[in-house]
């Protein structure tokens, strides 16, 4: 009987997870496709084959199902980043962390025109959630990795030197409001075009003025 009750938990532990999997994975598919406000709560217990009591089970409401969706896409999406940038970096060791940041701010950019990243993060979640959320998304995901790539640029001398606080603040707004200005844009390959080269200009009045050479 003490061997049953823990096989008994441990199924019923497995159930729980895969259901929650289940409407994830459809609330993902139908906020991509249809957007948030024409998804209703009868379409994605149809599409995750589960009752509307386990929707509720798991998340108290859309809204809430919807709030979990973005995260872990902008959480998938920081990661493929961070492994993207990482196998750069090992390509090419030449790199000091300053041209990493930049081209790493780049990537990103690019990263904006994946449909259901675009949809779901960047145009329906600041619309659905509030720009609270959403900023707290940027922090979540991004502000500690930016902190840490801009104090290491500091310390190679590839950046002057500045509060790494709000500078990390602003550059996290800036970067925020290009992916935004990118995916609501009726030409997005122009967009993230202009976007990229004013970005890269504004970065590049951060670089370190060069250090004057005194003439024996």
């Amino acid at each position: 009987m003490e061997r049953v009750e823990p096989a008994r938990g441990r199924r019923k532990a497995e159930h729980m997870a895969d259901t929650r999997e289940a409407l994830l994975a459809a609330g993902r598919d139908l906020f991509a496709a249809r957007g948030y406000a024409a998804t209703g709560t009868e379409d994605i217990v149809a599409a995750a084959r589960v009752t509307r009591g386990a929707l509720y089970h798991h998340f108290s409401d859309k809204a809430d199902l919807f709030r979990a969706v973005m995260e872990r896409s902008a959480r998938e999406m920081a990661q493929r980043l961070i492994e993207q940038e990482t196998a750069r970096a090992e390509a090419h060791p030449e790199h000091d962390a300053w041209t990493t940041l930049r081209l790493g701010f780049q990537s990103f950019l690019d990263a904006c025109a994946d449909p259901s990243f675009q949809r779901i993060v960047l145009i329906e979640g600041p619309a659905v959630l509030g720009h609270t959320v959403w900023d707290s998304l940027v922090d979540q995901h991004g502000y500690v990795l930016l902190a840490a790539a801009l104090t290491e640029a500091m310390r190679e001398g590839s950046i002057d030197e500045l509060a790494v606080q709000p500078l990390t603040r602003m550059l996290a707004a800036l970067i925020s409001e290009a992916s935004l200005y990118i995916a609501r844009a009726e030409d997005q390959a122009r967009a993230r075009e202009d976007s990229g080269r004013a970005l890269d200009r504004i970065l590049a009045g951060l670089e370190a003025s060069p250090r004057p050479t005194h003439r024996s």
